[in-house]
């Protein structure tokens, strides 16, 4: 008895934590949108490289799944924009401390633009759905985002970058060998971590009138 009152009382304070998230006013989201854009900035300088490819394997994107689960549909693309924009006008939180509007220019600059995609895309489906934060779904998303979102704008980009500094097309082999390939194994292990986070912080209740509110009462 003592453990299902435990049990129960951590889930209440994970509802009342997202239910009080989304009442917050514009200026109190816009803050937690920056500390989660900080955080992503910190985890960028987990970095390692590979002398065949210009793309490091970094930390970034276990901030990046975790952004839309945690701020909701929209203030988690917000929060990659913010890290984004002010990493172009300045703030060292790129990459190896690197800041500017050069470096959106260089190899990774279309996975930064992929992690916007990818918390705008998990965070609607986990801010509506109730289904949607149980384990395999939130991993299903959470697989989609990262490989087919960001790695889909980051090797469009990375294309464009090395026609530019080669001055030849790259065939679909050799981008995925440099820009996709390498970092399998890394991005699952974040997948894994960032999926089975989302499921133990998430309420499997409405806590805004979510869509699907009728069909996850049947099945729950």
């Amino acid at each position: 008895m003592q453990k299902i009152a435990v049990f129960d009382k951590n889930y209440r304070k994970r509802y009342l934590f997202f239910k009080w998230r989304y009442s917050l006013s514009f200026v109190n989201m816009l803050a937690l949108a920056f500390a989660m854009a900080c955080v992503t900035g910190l985890l960028a300088q987990i970095k390692i490289y590979f002398p065949w490819t210009p793309v490091p394997i970094t930390g970034q994107t276990f901030a990046v799944l975790l952004a839309g689960v945690l701020l909701g549909r929209w203030w988690g693309g917000v929060s990659m924009s913010l890290y984004l924009l002010l990493g172009m006008i300045g703030i060292p939180w790129f990459v190896g401390m690197n800041s500017g509007f050069s470096y959106i220019l260089g190899p990774t600059g279309g996975y930064l633009i992929g992690f916007i995609l990818a918390a705008l895309f998990i965070g609607y489906f986990t801010d509506r759905y109730i289904k949607s934060r149980s384990l395999f779904s939130i991993l299903g998303l959470m697989i989609f985002a990262n490989f087919i979102l960001i790695y889909g704008a980051g090797l469009f980009h990375l294309g464009i970058w090395l026609y530019l500094v080669k001055g030849s097309r790259a065939t679909l082999w050799e981008l995925l060998g440099i820009g996709f390939i390498p970092f399998i194994i890394g991005d699952v292990t974040k997948i894994a971590a960032a999926s089975a986070l989302a499921k133990v912080i998430t309420p499997k209740e409405s806590y805004n009138g979510d869509l699907d509110i009728k069909k996850a009462k049947k099945s729950l």
